[in-house]
């Protein structure tokens, strides 16, 4: 049986660099480079240069405290448009080579090449995974890293060794020849492994497991003995490089969401509740626009000490409307604020689980209805609503289609609203 020749590519400090790109004489001469955000705002570090890295910058870490650690670095937003144009630049070049290629992220591609070796003349994997990388950087003057395997877990692992960070030689490029994913991955400690998170992590260590050839060292039966069935074979499986998830071309995305970091902290009730409803009208729309329906409603909330906490709630149907997401929104918000007040910072929704994953919903997750009577069967006579909600809804998106997104909003936003600061919207 032939092995899979399956790449992952990276893109180098993506966000770094096409910021350069954009900017060439301001951030494009910073070698001490975030992007994220201006000094002074609230915003955290989407990404920073090698050398600020050095300084302990790291993604996720707040403006402010980053500049603290690295006071000499230029801050600069994000470059969003031309960040979405070279990532759709990347993946055109990727597709010229492999017949599959699967976006995992705005800036990271697997590759399925299976059935091209003729095509490449059976040349090595790194070779052609040299040409790949040569080319991507002739097209977008950006470089990308590659790992190579017969997996997608050990492509993804081999890419963090081909990176050219500062002081580690590497080339760009490393690919790990079939048969010896188990002894490559001995380098590796278990939380590096995707899906082995801090807590899973934590009991590995309880047990005496740290590195990869620590649970290397296990029979699959002792693991499954102490983590039980499903934990024991999945791990014993990862630290021996298997895995048999394919390379998709299909882009599947998992949700749509909206979120907002205020110069200012939403002090009260009223304006955390209208800061809500907009992010509900917003990503209520962007859902419709790709002619997607949602089943679950997630509300993000993190208050000024940097703590962050989630509610979500399945829905027996699906749902599209700025009202349904609004409502079932609330309610969520209400959850996370009981007995737990006080300002807050950011708020965001996601909305996922759309109706053309053809994902039932597990019995466990069932909810009652947005608009139904607790009482009532779950049955589409029993929402008399669904139907007027649906053609308001189309007669809002037309109305604002031809006069703006603004044209048309609910009550509460056309009032006066408060002063939040500026705001960062993702």
């Amino acid at each position: 049986m032939t092995a899979r020749r399956i790449l992952l590519v990276d893109a180098d400090a993506f966000f770094v660099a096409v910021a350069r790109q954009v900017d060439p004489e301001g951030a494009g001469k910073a070698p001490l480079l975030i992007v994220g955000g201006r000094p002074g705002s609230r915003g955290v570090v989407c990404s920073a240069s090698y050398e600020c890295r050095a300084y302990g910058v790291r993604s996720a870490m707040p403006i402010q405290r980053a500049l603290k650690l690295c006071p000499e670095a230029t801050c600069v937003p994000v470059p969003r448009q031309a960040c979405s144009a070279r990532s759709r630049d990347i993946q055109a070049v990727l597709a010229r080579f492999a017949p599959v290629v699967q976006a995992s992220s705005i800036d990271e591609w697997y590759c399925d090449l299976g059935g091209t070796e003729a095509l490449y003349g059976h040349e090595p994997l790194d070779v052609t995974a040299h040409r790949i990388r040569d080319a991507v950087f002739e097209a977008t003057g950006l470089r990308v890293s590659i790992g190579g395997a017969t997996s997608r877990l050990v492509a993804k692992m081999a890419v963090e060794v081909a990176k050219p960070k500062p002081g580690t030689g590497a080339s760009g490029v490393h690919c790990v020849p079939p048969g010896t994913e188990r002894a490559f991955l001995a380098r590796f400690r278990l939380s590096d492994i995707p899906g082995v998170g801090p807590r899973f992590a934590e009991r590995l260590a309880r047990m005496g497991l740290v590195t990869v050839p620590d649970a290397q060292a296990w029979p699959e039966e002792a693991l499954v003995q102490r983590l039980g069935e499903r934990g024991g074979q999945w791990l014993a499986r990862r630290v021996r490089g298997e895995d048999e998830s394919v390379v998709s071309s299909r882009d599947r995305q998992k949700q749509v969401s909206r979120e907002s970091t205020y110069g200012r902290n939403l002090e009260d009730d009223e304006t955390i509740q209208r800061e809500l409803l907009r992010l509900a009208v917003r990503v209520s729309a962007d859902l419709r626009r790709q002619a997607l329906r949602a089943r679950t409603v997630t509300v993000k909330l993190r208050t000024p000490d940097f703590v962050t906490r989630t509610a979500q709630r399945s829905l027996t149907r699906f749902v599209d409307s700025e009202r349904a997401v609004s409502r079932v929104a609330s309610e969520l918000l209400g959850q996370l604020r009981a007995g737990r007040g006080g300002p807050v910072r950011l708020l965001g929704i996601a909305l996922s689980h759309f109706d053309d994953e053809d994902v039932p919903l597990p019995p466990a997750l069932a909810q009652l209805g947005l608009f139904q009577d607790p009482k009532a069967a779950a049955a589409p006579e029993a929402v008399p609503d669904e139907a007027r909600e649906q053609a308001l809804t189309r007669a809002l998106d037309r109305i604002r289609g031809r006069f703006g997104s603004d044209a048309i909003l609910p009550a509460r936003l056309l009032d006066r609203a408060p002063d939040t600061g500026p705001r960062v919207e993702e």
